[in-house]
Formats: C-alpha cells, structure tokens, sequence
C-alpha cells in the first residue's frame, strides 16, 4: 500500500481552566508568602459612651484585641518526563505547552481552594428563591431554585444590617447561578448589568452594589446550605458566595518551575512546579462573607 504522508498542525489545544480573576478582590498577604503562618490581628470592642457623664472617675476598661491566622500550604504538580525525541520530532514545542499546563493547573487549584478558604463555618447564608429548575451540580439530582436579582437584593441587605462598606462588594457565581441571574432580569435591568462590566478586573456586571464575577463552579454546600458539602451527595447544593474585599485575605507566592534537564536516567527532561498559597476570611466575627446556595423546592 501507499505509505501516507502525516501533517502536524504546528499548534496544540490546550486544556481550558476556570477564571480567576475573583482574587485579586481580597486584601493580599502575599508578602508574607514565605513564612509558615499569616496573622491578622483583629481589634477587641469599642469603648463605651456615656451621655452627660456625672460620675467620676470613668471606669477604666482594657480593650482584648485577638489574633485570627492561617497557614501557607505548597500545592506542586506531579512531574512530566519529556523525552528528547519529543522535543527534536514534534512540529509543536511540547515543553512550553507542559510547563504552561502545570501553571494554569497550579492557579485552577489554589482558588478553587481559596474560595473555600474564604468561607467561615457558620457563615451567612441566603437561599435561591426562584422558579424549579433541574440541578446542575454535578452528581446531584432533583430540581432546585433558581438563581434571582431579588437574592442579590437579600444578600445587600445582610450586608447593610452588618453595616460591611457599599465599597468593595464581590460576588462570584457559576456559570449556570449567572445565566439564571441574568434570565431574572428585565431587558434594562440586562443592559444596565452589562454595560458596568470592566475586562481588564474581569468584573462581567453590576447589581445592587456587588461587581460580578464568573467561574465554571464556586462551592457545593449541603441541601440546607448551612455547611459545605464534605462529599459530593445527590443531595448537594450549587452555592455562589459574596464577600467583601476588605475582609477577606490572600497569599499566593511566585510559582516555582523545577526542571531537570538532560537527565541521563529518563534520556530527556523531567518538569514539575510548586507555589506556596493560602487565604482566609480575616475578621473574627465572620462578617463580610456570605453563601447564596440554591434553595430544595
């Protein structure tokens, strides 16, 4: 038979990752990256006041200051062996593609943990209030509410009685979350929504306050939303969160690329990469933080 001749784009396509653009909305820690734990004082109550004070002297009080903290972790890749004839045959430059890979999973990794990170236990929490639609969480079943403008209304709202600064408000969804949020919208309320969005933050909307954000999945919390879910359940919600970028911190290092080149054992190059990170939410009292989860019919 005819031997064919085999033509190699000289590209590859790549795999895709969430955005993660959310972020850089927190107070960043990252200076203090390379040490083992990040501290964050938070300051005891404030003193009292007395109206036409008529006694004297004052009663003197000492103000308890406390420190709330989080520890750095090192996330790494599992190294890729890239064997020579790879990078001298392939119509494409696979170590580029390997290396760009391990960051972009790197960065996947550490926010979708950050979003955790942020969530206090006990948090506050806003159910979905709008019509029956079938979930879309993963492994999940049954029909749950959608996501509506007047449950970004309820979280401002919490965020107002917690009086958290109208500056600085963030919410990031998932994908689905945002497409029922933007189907609640009159045409307007749409164009309004998104007209305020700015690429360059990766902020996509405005509403009541908050700066939108998008990501292919936020957090999975119990049916009852009052918890994380622990382990993916039928039962499961798909939960957005909300926060405020005052009150919520970050640390993600430089990422670190380790290559062994020309290594006599593997007849190639061995790549692997690691980045030190970390986060928490940083005030004691849990305020600035809240979970949209959507609501069990």
């Amino acid at each position: 038979m005819a031997l064919q001749t085999e033509i190699w784009l000289n590209h590859l396509v790549e795999l895709l990752y969430a955005d993660n653009t959310f972020a850089a909305r927190s107070v960043d820690h990252s200076t203090f990256v390379d040490k083992k734990t990040v501290h964050v004082p938070n300051a005891g109550s404030a003193p009292g006041v007395v109206k036409d004070r008529n006694v004297w002297p004052a009663q003197v009080t000492q103000r308890e200051d406390s420190d709330l903290s989080y520890d750095l972790h090192e996330y790494s890749t599992n190294p890729v062996h890239l064997q020579y004839s790879e990078e001298i045959e392939l119509s494409y430059p696979k170590r580029d593609s390997i290396l760009g890979q391990a960051k972009s999973a790197l960065a996947d990794n550490v926010h979708a943990d950050l979003i955790k990170l942020w969530t206090p236990e006990g948090y506050a929490k806003v159910g979905t209030t709008g019509a029956s639609v079938p979930s879309h969480l993963v492994s999940t079943t049954g029909n749950r509410q959608a996501m509506t403008k007047a449950d970004v209304l309820s979280v401002a709202m919490q965020f107002d009685l917690d009086n958290i600064p109208d500056m600085g408000r963030c919410m990031l969804l998932d994908a689905v979350m945002y497409n029922q949020l933007l189907a609640s919208l009159t045409e307007s309320e749409a164009n309004a929504f998104l007209a305020t969005a700015d690429a360059k933050r990766g902020v996509i909307g405005q509403l009541y306050g908050f700066d939108f954000y998008k990501r292919s999945t936020v957090l999975r919390a119990a049916a009852n939303g009052a918890t994380l879910a622990a382990t993916n359940a039928a039962t499961n919600a798909a939960a957005g969160l909300a926060w405020s970028e005052y009150y919520v911190g970050r640390a993600i290092g430089e990422r670190k690329l380790f290559l062994n080149e020309d290594d006599a054992t593997y007849f190639g190059t061995v790549m692997s990469a690691l980045v030190r990170a970390g986060g928490k939410y940083i005030r004691n009292d849990k305020k600035g933080v809240c979970v949209i989860f959507q609501t069990t019919p």
